[in-house]
Parts: structure tokens; sequence; C-alpha cells
């Protein structure tokens, strides 16, 4: 049955796009009386409503196949969550996984923190102060990469290499009191323990430090951080300790993307990371720290991880498409 409706809503659109083509490039137009010309319209706009709208509940749980279509005001985000969950700023914080997750836009709880704009195609991430993770103060609307959905255990190290690539923007962000605007994580890569490693240095979780943090900042700049030892000639055990690293300098890139959609890819392989923001402008990381890293499993974040704990703060981000490779 959903296949049909599909099917018969595709076809409306198709009526719709040749008869508003028909009507626009006829020359004389007093062949149709205005009445007539309202009637047919009105019937197309009305067939255009009950074939599709019964249709709609499938479109929106399997995005990937939908296409934007000339004259239909609904659009949806390319974007495969079976390999995602979401950590939510409620709860202790809430987590929804796959398969859950898959049919977001029926998941109660999802519905204010995550949830489709059908005006632009994006999946929105919304978030303000609330719940955070363990080892974090901040609050997010994130997604984790879960190479097997529904587990943490399996994960990535960059001898195997990995990619992610979204198209994205940050739509809607609060001031701070010192009038600047705050600030936003839009993507991650972050470090594991194995659970051989977190035994061998008695910690009580997998937690390792992100070896990247891409930052919105400052209104519209894309600002890099990565790690890097404290002491290059630790021994490979203490380098599993957080404590071992630190943040880098930091990298700005040159474009100011403001609000505006844009687009950022990330690359990680043996001993080098490299991030490029538009195709345009890149860094890359070739040294022995990113070297070193290769001790950790990885695993990719990307969503909106507000980086404020002001009560009216708040962050909405939008994602276009987000794909990741292994």
């Amino acid at each position: 049955m959903t296949n049909f409706l599909v099917a018969l809503c595709v076809f409306y659109q198709d009526i719709h796009k040749t008869m508003v083509k028909y009507l626009t490039e006829i020359k004389n137009y007093s062949y149709f009386s205005n009445s007539r010309c309202s009637f047919y319209l009105f019937l197309i706009g009305t067939l255009l409503f009950i074939g599709c709208g019964g249709a709609n509940r499938s479109l929106v749980s399997a995005p990937k196949e939908v296409k934007p279509v000339e004259g239909v005001d609904y659009f949806l985000p390319k974007i495969d969550l079976n390999n995602w969950k979401v950590t939510l700023p409620i709860g202790k914080p809430s987590e929804i996984k796959p398969p859950a997750i898959v049919d977001y836009p029926n998941v109660e709880v999802l519905k204010e923190f995550m949830y489709n704009d059908s005006t632009d195609g994006s999946l929105v991430f919304y978030t303000h102060p609330g719940a955070s993770t363990r080892n974090s103060s901040y609050s997010r609307t994130e997604l984790r990469e879960q190479m097997e959905p529904g587990s943490n255990q399996t994960n990535w190290t960059f001898a195997q290499g990995g990619r992610m690539k979204g198209t994205l923007a940050v739509a809607d962000v609060s001031m701070e009191k010192n009038g600047k605007p705050s600030k936003v994580i839009i993507m991650q890569i972050h470090g594991r323990l194995t659970n051989e490693q977190r035994d061998l240095i008695g910690e009580d979780d997998n937690n390792a430090p992100p070896i990247l943090k891409i930052y919105w900042d400052k209104g519209g700049r894309i600002r890099v951080k990565t790690k890097e030892l404290k002491d290059v000639n630790v021994s490979e055990t203490k380098m599993l300790k957080t404590g071992a690293w630190k943040d880098d300098k930091g990298h700005n890139f040159k474009t100011n993307v403001g609000n505006e959609k844009f687009t950022l890819e990330v690359i990680a392989s043996e001993g080098r990371l490299e991030v490029i923001l538009n195709d345009d402008e890149s860094v890359v990381y070739e040294n022995i720290h990113i070297q070193k890293w290769g001790v950790f499993e990885n695993y990719f974040k990307a969503g909106n991880y507000l980086q404020s704990k002001s009560p009216d703060s708040f962050a909405k981000v939008k994602y276009y498409d987000l794909e990741i490779s292994h």
C-alpha cells in the first residue's frame, strides 16, 4: 500500500509539472477562463495533497530514496543513520541507538532536539544546557558513530583509516553576556581505549581524549583543535592516559561561513589527519603526535555540542548530508 501511495505521489507531481509548464508557455491565455484555470489548479493541488499525504511517513523513514522535485514544498536530508546513535541534553543523558534512531521523526523524545526542516532538506540538531556525559560539563545533541549498530565496542584506528564529510550550517545560536555568539563543536574524532588498554592503566571506563575537535566560533569562523603529547618520549602505556595529552595551538580557517551552508571533510589515515573546508581550504597534520596517536581506537562524532553553560544559551545546527567510510 505504501509503495502505491509513493508511486501515486510521483504521478501527480509529474502531472502538476506538465500542467504548469503548459499553462506558462501558452500565449493565448484567453482560451481558459479564470474560473476554469482556478478549478484545474485546485484539482491538481487536491490530488497532490491526497496522494502525497499518505506516503509521507514512508518517505521520512527512508530519506535517501527521496529526491527534491521541482514544485514540491518538502525536502528531506540525505543522511543514513544506521551507524549512528544520538546523545541528548536530557536524562542522564538520554541516548537513542539504531534501529530506533532510523525512525527518528516518530521517536517522541527526539522531536524537540532532532527533527527535519523540510523547507531546506536539513536534519536539525537543537540543544541547550542540560544533562552532560560523564567526561564533560557541556550538553549536546550529537551523533556518535557505531560501526556495529547499537554497540560502542567496534571502532577504527588511523591505520585502518576513516573519512567523514558533511554539509551543514549553524543556523541559529545564542549570544553570550560578552556580546559574542556561543561556541559550538560541530565535528569530532574521539579516541577510545580498548578493554585491554583500560584494564592496563587501571581506568574504569574506555574514555580517551579527542584527537580532533572542529568548532564554529566567533560568529562563523571554523577552528580546528588537535592533541599533542606533553612528552613525545613517554612510554606507550603512559601514553594511554588522558593526562599525557594537551591541546595544540589550533588552526583557524580564513573563510567566515557565518550562518550559511558549508562543507567539511575529515580524512584520517596512518600518521596523517586532514580537514578540508568547502573543498577549498585545507589543514594537514602529519607529525610525531599523529603518528603516536595510532595507539588508540577512534570514532566519528557530528552534530551540536554547545560550549556554553549560560542558562539561556542554545544552538541550532543543520546537517544537509553526512557520510562516513572506512
